[in-house]
């Protein structure tokens, strides 16, 4: 398990991760109310990327770094069901 400290980064190992593998992909979120944390594993069960942050602002960068994620799966798996129809 590698823990990725630098946010950017984070989001570009995931997103490329999140490419690879679509369907094998899993985020698990933590949040500790009493320390303040917020925690983020992305893996596929291979390679595993985690992030910890206590910083109020990157929970905005968390919802729309989960947005993308969303996107990229939903929008590559919408393009493979209509190769598999023609």
């Amino acid at each position: 398990m590698a823990y990725i400290h630098n946010w950017e980064e984070f989001v570009k190992a995931a997103e490329k991760l999140c490419l690879t593998e679509p369907m094998k992909v899993h985020v698990v979120i933590k949040y500790r109310h009493c320390a303040g944390l917020l925690s983020v594993k992305v893996t596929d069960d291979v390679v595993c990327l985690q992030n910890k942050t206590d910083q109020a602002q990157n929970v905005k960068k968390f919802e729309k770094f989960q947005n993308q994620l969303m996107h990229l799966i939903v929008s590559r798996e919408s393009r493979c069901n209509l190769m598999e129809m023609d």
